[in-house]
């Protein structure tokens, strides 16, 4: 076997790997010197030329020529009289340049050669791949369903490289098969047992704002600006976007008509609702546009706690915390404070205050419900027992034990 040989009998391993032939044939120059190291002791006294173009490889050994009993280095001597097999008029002090076969290298050697090239070969792989995806950080890639796990799944790319995208980064709502096509984006680079491990998600953030690029050409250039995004994920999201072209309606870009642009969007996230908001620095504003549909009839925003209390007319209030208090938590991601919320005219003849229950309730669950904004007997009622359940750590007996107390002061 040959160096041509040896090089094509990896032609295959590298058009998978996607290896091109100048770095190959590095790698085969380094395998090479390797080897001649072991054989010879050194590698100073060998030169490896290489032809990229072709392919082809020859390795020269360079000994000096000594007198047969003076010979004790086969790496950078030859006896004078094996120089004579190779020119008559060679004499002793002169330099001889041989080339080297690799079937002169042994067949135990041979195999060495192979997997050594083999591993360095993978070795710049793996390397490749980590670089390639750290730079990707952020970015969205596309891929094709391989394997399904409980916790995680197995996606492969263009490229064959194999991407994990667990359960904890899905949508809830997300149902693959093998097969399907996916779109995630790339969350994290770890090395694990020096191989490279590339995390997808498609909760985070920047899976959103991707997206966003993708759909709306305002915002790939940059002529809208994407402020804040706050998700949950399946559910719902706050968007706050930013133009810097008065002539351009960011909400109404990033919607598109008719929702044109926004539904591909939704459609990609599984249905999650998508709020897009005009951003602003003034924090009474942000806080009224991050409650929609809601309308805020007065606020007082205390700083120093990052708190800020919100009075709305009793109709508003399920509005601003809407179904599963979704909005309400967004809203309070999106602002950076802690919304509560409170109904205005509480003290209606027709409602009663929560605090009048403080002998059937306890007090704690009490606090439990004014936490949610809920201050009367109405506000409880009206949010219905699936919402107060999951907006609250009460068990699902309690809250039916709550909801028959309030029902039967209206009755009586």
């Amino acid at each position: 076997m040959n160096a041509i040989e040896l090089i094509d009998s990896f032609s295959e391993f590298k058009e998978i790997k996607n290896i091109d032939r100048v770095t190959m044939m590095r790698i085969v120059e380094d395998v090479f010197r390797s080897t001649l190291k072991r054989k010879y002791g050194s590698d100073e006294n060998v030169d490896v030329i290489i032809n990229p173009d072709k392919g082809d490889l020859e390795i020269w050994l360079n000994r000096e020529i000594v007198p047969d009993e003076d010979f004790e280095d086969e790496g950078t001597q030859i006896k004078y009289s094996e120089a004579l097999k190779i020119e008559p008029d060679f004499e002793i002090g002169e330099e001889v340049s041989q080339e080297v076969k690799v079937e002169d290298f042994g067949r135990r050697n041979i195999l060495s050669l192979r997997q050594n090239l083999a591993s360095k070969v993978l070795e710049l792989e793996k390397d490749s791949i980590y670089q390639k995806y750290k730079e990707r950080v952020g970015d969205i890639v596309n891929g094709e369903v391989y394997q399904i796990w409980k916790r995680e799944i197995l996606i492969l790319d263009d490229d064959g490289n194999e991407l994990i995208l667990p359960k904890s980064e899905q949508i809830p709502s997300d149902y693959f098969r093998k097969g399907d096509t996916t779109r995630a984006v790339v969350s994290k680079v770890d090395l694990r047992n020096n191989n490279p491990v590339i995390i997808l998600s498609r909760t985070a953030p920047e899976f959103l704002a991707r997206l966003f690029e993708q759909e709306v050409p305002e915002v790939f250039d940059g002529l809208i600006t994407i402020k804040k995004i706050v998700r949950n994920p399946g559910e719902r999201a706050k968007v706050a976007v930013e133009s810097y072209d008065d002539r351009i309606d960011p909400v109404g870009a990033c919607v598109g008509m008719n929702g044109s642009r926004i539904h591909g969007i939704v459609r990609e996230l599984r249905n999650e609702n998508i709020d897009v908001i005009p951003w602003t620095t003034n924090m009474q504003l942000l806080i009224q546009r991050s409650l929609n549909p809601a309308k805020i009839s007065n606020m007082e925003i205390n700083e120093e706690e990052s708190r800020v209390e919100v009075f709305l007319k009793p109709d508003e209030v399920s509005k601003a915390i809407g179904k599963g208090g979704h909005n309400i938590k967004l809203a309070s991601k999106l602002t950076g404070l802690e919304i509560d919320v409170y109904r205005e005219g509480a003290e209606d003849i027709d409602d009663v205050d929560l605090d009048e229950f403080t002998d059937e309730i306890d007090d704690w669950i009490i606090d439990e419900l004014k936490a949610i904004g809920c201050d009367s007997a109405k506000s409880v009622l009206e949010i219905g027992k699936d919402d107060l359940v999951k907006r609250t750590d009460l068990e699902v007996e309690t809250v039916d034990e709550i909801l028959k107390i309030l029902s039967s002061e209206f009755e009586k």
